[in-house]
């Protein structure tokens, strides 16, 4: 079974069949887990922000430095939106 990324906002079961339908956008998927092991390796590690971005270069080889700090810097994770509704 796959991780799922999203599980503040979907079920792991209905995540596991939207991604087998390909309905999901693995690309954002992967920024998401990205961005969180940024946090987890920087603020909770205590890792400088080059180190912390060093250590996922190490993860994922095929990305460039600026790639993940554009990644680190930009996207944002779902746990952090504000969800309002139009009055």
């Amino acid at each position: 079974m796959n991780h799922n990324p999203l599980f503040q906002l979907v079920p792991d079961e209905l995540y596991t069949t939207l991604l087998s339908l390909n309905l999901l956008n693995t690309k954002m998927l992967r920024d998401i887990e990205i961005k969180r092991r940024y946090i987890i390796l920087h603020r909770i590690e205590g890792l400088s922000s080059v180190e912390a971005i060093e250590k996922i270069l190490e993860e994922h080889r095929y990305l460039q430095f600026d790639t993940v700090r554009k990644i680190v810097y930009s996207v944002r994770l779902p746990e952090d939106r504000r969800y309002t509704t139009a009055a």
